[in-house]
C-alpha cells in the first residue's frame, strides 16, 4: 500500500474516531464534574447535619425536664440520640409493640384478625377512647380492636388485646422484636398498680428499633411491617410531631401521655428523605404542655434540616 492509501486510511479512521473520543472525553468531563457536585453536597450535608445536632442540643437544654430522643436518617443511616438508653415509664407507646404482636400472633395463627370479641362490662378501663362508653355485649374484630388501640388510643381496646393474648406472650413477642428495654408489668391504664410502684417502661432506643423494622418491613415479614404501619398513619392524635409539619406530611406514629410523662414516636415520610423520631420526656409540672411543645419543636427542626439540606 502507497504512502498516500495510508495517509487517507488514517484520516478517514481520525474522522470517524473523533466524535467518539470527544463523546467519551465529554461523558468523563460530566461524570467529574457530578462526582464532585455530588460531593461538595454531601460535604454541605454532613456539615448542616452537624449544625443541626447543635440546634437540637440547644432545645433539649431549654427543655426543664428529662428527655430521651432517637433521630435517625433512613437514607443514609445518621442518627441523633440522647440518653437513648433512658427509661421512661411507657404509657400508651407500649401499644406499638402490642399491636407488633398482635399481628404476629395472627400469623402464628393464635388468634384471627377476623375473631369477633365481645365487650364485657370488666373490660372497660378509664382515660382514652370510645370503647368505655360503648354497651357491654357490643361486638368488634380482633383487627378493629388493634386499630382502637392505636389511631384512637383506646385503653379498653387494650385491655382486651392484652387479656386475649397474655402479659407472657406479649413480653416474649417484645424479646422476639429485639426490644431489650420494653415490657408489661402491669394491664395499661392500671393505675392502682402503678400507685403501688408497679410501671411499664420502655425507651428512644427501643422504640426507634421498633419502628426501624417496620419501616424496612423486616418486623416479622412484610404483611406485618405494612400492617403496622398502616395502622400508625391514622393516629388521630396530631398535637406533636406532626403539629407544625406542613399538613400534606404523613406521619406514622404513636403518642403516650400520662401523670409527668408525655412521648411521641414515629416515621416522617417527606419528598426529600424519610426519618424517624421518638422522644420520650419526664417533668414535674402538672401541664402536659411544655412538653408536647418540646416534641412538636424537636419535630419541626428535624423537617427543615431536611428541607433546606436535602
Amino acid at each position: 500500500m502507497d504512502k498516500g492509501k495510508k495517509n487517507l486510511i488514517i484520516v478517514v479512521l481520525l474522522v470517524l474516531l473523533l466524535p467518539a473520543i470527544s463523546i467519551l472525553s465529554y461523558q468523563k468531563i460530566n461524570d467529574y464534574k457530578r462526582e464532585r457536585h455530588l460531593r461538595i453536597l454531601a460535604e454541605k450535608r454532613k456539615a448542616a447535619w452537624g449544625e443541626f445536632k447543635v440546634q437540637l442540643v440547644s432545645e433539649i437544654n431549654k427543655f426543664k425536664g428529662d428527655a430521651g430522643i432517637v433521630i435517625k436518617d433512613l437514607g443514609s443511616g445518621w442518627e441523633f440520640s440522647w440518653d437513648k438508653e433512658r427509661l421512661f415509664p411507657s404509657a400508651s407507646l407500649v401499644k406499638i409493640p402490642i399491636m407488633a404482636a398482635s399481628f404476629l400472633a395472627s400469623e402464628q395463627g393464635k388468634v384471627s384478625l377476623a375473631r369477633e370479641i365481645t365487650l364485657k362490662s370488666s373490660d372497660k378501663l378509664t382515660g382514652s377512647g370510645i370503647l368505655k362508653s360503648m354497651p357491654a355485649g357490643t361486638t368488634f374484630s380482633v383487627e378493629r380492636l388493634i386499630g382502637l388501640m392505636i389511631y384512637d388510643s383506646d385503653n379498653t381496646a387494650t385491655n382486651i388485646l392484652t387479656n386475649l393474648l397474655g402479659i407472657d406472650y406479649l413480653n416474649s413477642a417484645f424479646k422476639e422484636f429485639g426490644l431489650k428495654n420494653t415490657g408489661l408489668c402491669r394491664k395499661v391504664a392500671d393505675y392502682k398498680m402503678r400507685s403501688k410502684g408497679i410501671e411499664n417502661y420502655t425507651n428512644a432506643e427501643d422504640m426507634a428499633l421498633l419502628l426501624e423494622k417496620i419501616y424496612r418491613r423486616q418486623l416479622v415479614n412484610r404483611n406485618v411491617s405494612d400492617e403496622c404501619i398502616s395502622v400508625l398513619k391514622l393516629t388521630r392524635l396530631n398535637d406533636r410531631i406532626p403539629r407544625y409539619l406542613p399538613v400534606d406530611i404523613t406521619v406514622a406514629h404513636k403518642t403516650g401521655l400520662e401523670r409527668n410523662v408525655c412521648h411521641d414516636a414515629g416515621i416522617v415520610f417527606t419528598s426529600k428523605g424519610d426519618f424517624i423520631i421518638c422522644v420520650l420526656t419526664r417533668y414535674k409540672k402538672s401541664s402536659s404542655k411544655q412538653a408536647k411543645k418540646f416534641i412538636s419543636r424537636v419535630a419541626l427542626l428535624t423537617f427543615n434540616f431536611y428541607e433546606n439540606n436535602i
